[in-house]
């Protein structure tokens, strides 16, 4: 799943797929919604899914929030998630659920004269930052992780989501795991202590943080790459500090024990190397039989991505499942049935 993802646009919420020659006259047949965090992963595989079937799903980037209510309502072909529902609620709702990539979540700063990964920060004080306890960058707490560094007697500015989040939830997971005072507040709408900036999807929190000094900001890696943005070196489960990198995403995948169980957490993963706010991405799927016709272009579409999409994936700032989470998922895109009960015909 690599080759490189295009350059978002500016303050874009909804990412249409873009497409080439012919393809761009193919009406589009899948429509999804979600999660922004692999929104450009979805553009990369779609593009190249039209291309080769003619073919052309489109994704709207609207939160993991929405993705989940729409996949629900029935209103698109797919939801995006980065926030997996359990059993219960995908059999209330007739749905299945797949993971389709890894990736992380990266603190990431404006400050003048702080070069990428030069700012060190524990699980801790990063939890006080964005809890409104610690209020200045030269504060004695921040200073204590870098003597080396001059900190700026700036405030810091929150930058965090306005929607409803995947990725707000998995970083305040990753803060209460961290930090007692955030245990039992983790969401995907978090009420924040004091005065924030917020900020509707990815993109939208790496606009406000390009554009404001002395801010702090949540973000996902490819967005870190594409934009250049100043990320945090973050001291991880075996108390190194590790920077974020599609090798520390694999030293999660391994550490985490997620390569012989597909449903481990990735979070404070172990491992030198490890970066500790890691996390899988999913897509939901109808799967009652009254729409399981329907359902079959979008089932196709996710066993393409399965299968090819591997490629596309290199140096976009994800990394590809490991073989046993993707043998899982194809067995669960097998699992739907139609309305006389036999298994839809999905080319493997």
């Amino acid at each position: 799943m690599q080759g490189s993802c295009g350059k978002a646009l500016a303050g874009a919420a909804a990412i249409v797929f873009s497409l080439s020659g012919a393809a761009q006259h193919t009406q589009p047949a899948i429509k999804g919604a979600g999660a922004s965090f692999p929104a450009l992963i979805y553009q990369q595989w779609a593009a190249a899914y039209a291309r080769e079937s003619g073919v052309a799903p489109t994704y709207t980037a609207t939160g993991s929030g929405d993705g989940i209510k729409q996949a629900r309502a029935r209103s698109v072909d797919f939801g995006g998630t980065d926030s997996p529902l359990d059993a219960d609620a995908l059999a209330k709702a007739q749905l299945i659920q797949i993971p389709t990539v890894v990736g992380a979540i990266v603190p990431v700063v404006n400050l003048p004269g702080v070069a990428s990964g030069a700012l060190r920060l524990d699980g801790p004080t990063l939890a006080d930052i964005f809890g409104g306890q610690i209020k200045q960058w030269n504060d004695a707490r921040i200073a204590a992780l870098n003597p080396s560094l001059r900190l700026p007697a700036l405030p810091i500015t929150r930058l965090v989501r306005a929607d409803e989040s995947g990725s707000t939830e998995t970083f305040t997971r990753y803060l209460a795991a961290t930090s007692p005072a955030w245990k039992g507040k983790a969401s995907k709408k978090v009420g924040w202590n004091g005065a924030v900036t917020a900020a509707k999807g990815t993109d939208g929190v790496t606009e406000a943080l390009l554009r404001q000094g002395g801010s702090i900001g949540y973000v996902s890696y490819d967005r870190v790459q594409k934009q250049r943005l100043a990320a945090v070196a973050l001291k991880n489960a075996d108390g190194q500090f590790a920077l974020p990198s599609e090798r520390s995403m694999q030293a999660a995948v391994r550490g985490s024990g997620l390569v012989d169980n597909p449903f481990a957490s990735l979070l404070n993963a172990r491992g030198a190397d490890a970066w500790p706010i890691a996390e899988l991405t999913y897509v939901l799927i109808p799967s009652d039989a009254q729409r399981a016709a329907a359902a079959g272009p979008t089932l196709q579409f996710f066993a393409w991505a399965l299968q090819k999409g591997d490629a596309i994936v290199r140096q976009t700032g994800f990394v590809a499942l490991p073989m046993l989470v993707q043998a899982s998922a194809f067995k669960t895109l097998l699992s739907v049935r139609g309305a006389d009960g036999k298994m839809l015909s999905v080319k493997l």
